[in-house]
């Protein structure tokens, strides 16, 4: 298989077939909280990108040039959140100087990115699947294109329904959860879509 075939595959595997929201059931809290509007789940999914992609490629070095060698694999997890919990602080210092108006409106959820169980799912995964560096990097890439197509989706489908007539006891986060569980049940038609071809 043709190395450019392979990335596609991974690509398409991680947003489509295995997305990390819709799939994987990960990263659920910012997805339900900062998927009201799509410009604020946009700024969301940039940040989450961000951080997966340098959290993935941090996770690794550490991995293995610090864990396995001292035979501390065991410590991975614990090790993991603070790198991540580090890049979070990162990133929220930035935003903040950057654009006060998205700090503002990301508010809670974006220091939240620390816990969001996506970044550490992808970077233990990655890890789980014996990736090479290159491919880790290209991992976590996808794995926050995944989770920003979902919230964006997401974010589309919260703001037609703001306009639609929708009975009271189902106003707000109630049709919200059942969007939620139809776009996941929608995401189930891409399973076995590259089965075989990995």
């Amino acid at each position: 298989m043709s190395e450019i075939l392979r990335v596609l595959i991974i690509v398409i595997n991680a947003v489509l077939v295995e997305n990390v929201v819709m799939s994987k059931f990960l990263g659920i809290c910012p997805f339900l909280g900062v998927s009201k509007k799509i410009d604020t789940a946009v700024s969301m999914g940039i940040a989450v990108t961000f951080v997966l992609a340098l959290s993935s490629v941090i996770t690794f070095l550490i991995h293995y040039s610090i864990l396995v060698p001292m035979g501390m694999e065991y410590m991975q997890t614990i090790v993991f959140i603070l790198v991540i919990a580090a890049l979070v602080q990162f990133v929220e210092m930035f935003i903040k100087k950057a654009s006060p108006a998205l700090y503002k409106a990301l508010g809670i959820y974006l220091p939240l990115i620390t816990t969001n169980c996506c970044v550490l799912g992808i970077a233990i995964l990655n890890i789980q699947n014996g990736y090479n560096l290159f491919y880790t990097l290209l991992a976590g890439i996808s794995g926050g294109i995944s989770f920003t197509f979902a919230i964006v989706l997401f974010a589309g489908i919260r703001e037609r329904l703001d306009t639609s007539d929708i009975p009271p006891a189902l106003q707000g986060f109630p049709i919200a959860l059942i969007s939620a569980g139809l776009m996941s049940i929608a995401f189930l038609g891409f399973s076995g879509l590259t089965s075989g071809l990995l």
